[in-house]
């Protein structure tokens, strides 16, 4: 690979302003000092250290995050605090973006990338990913919501939904419940339960396909997804 385009795939900017850094002598392969842009390496064997630090080459990065209330599942935004706006540095120069939505009152899973194909793969409505949900639910949530919500339900739109599994942990004036779906159609689960009369108060996305949000991370946190749950994630989208 050429040293410029290394470089500006690790966030050192356009292949222009890489020539510039260059210029500098703040580049060194390999314990020299390297100043042309044409400069083939080896991602694997050669070492690149740009001013003191050295540069680990990664394709991709594959980010799980627990989002909080508030934020916004997009790359950037001129009022709101965007999923990205949490990222360090080191992270957000990857260029990774949430794959899919998550409304800005929702709390849970995003996963987040800079793979376009396995984010495409991801969102394909052909691919019926499943997601599962926990929600607080202002009302009396019942069997017979159990077979309506497995049959389908029409949102207020006339959209027939596809089956979700709706699975009760606690019925009552406020039930809680686990929602799993393989569709993303706008404010779903929400419109889901106003569709049998009744109304979520509070909902987290705890699963993205074969992935479930690690419970040890805070609301705002994240961590980078492990080789083994890349290769699940790869495996299921093949």
């Amino acid at each position: 690979m050429r040293l410029d385009k290394f470089l500006a795939n690790m966030g050192f900017g356009t292949r222009k302003e890489v020539k510039k850094l260059l210029k500098t002598g703040a580049v060194r392969v390999n314990e020299e000092i390297v100043k042309d842009a044409k400069l083939h390496i080896d991602v694997e064997q050669d070492v690149v250290i740009v001013n003191g630090e050295e540069i680990e080459y990664k394709e991709f990065i594959y980010l799980m995050m627990n989002k909080p209330k508030g934020v916004i599942s997009a790359t950037e935004d001129s009022k709101d605090e965007t999923v990205v706006d949490l990222l360090e540095l080191d992270d957000a120069r990857y260029d990774p973006f949430p794959v899919g939505r998550l409304d800005k009152d929702t709390e849970g899973f995003v996963l987040l990338t800079n793979n376009g194909k396995l984010a495409h793969e991801l969102l394909s409505p052909k691919k019926h990913v499943p997601k599962t949900y926990y929600a607080l639910i202002s009302g009396v949530v019942t069997e017979e919501d159990v077979l309506k919500f497995k049959q389908g339900v029409t949102l207020d739109d006339g959209y027939e939904t596809k089956p979700g599994n709706l699975v009760i942990l606690k019925s009552g004036e406020t039930s809680e419940i686990e929602l799993t779906i393989t569709e993303g159609k706008f404010h779903q689960v929400k419109r889901m339960f106003i569709a049998v009369g009744k109304k979520v108060t509070y909902l987290k996305r705890l699963t993205i396909g074969p992935l479930e949000l690690d419970p040890s991370l805070e609301l705002g946190e994240y961590r980078e997804l492990t080789d083994e749950e890349v290769e699940k994630l790869v495996q299921r989208e093949m």
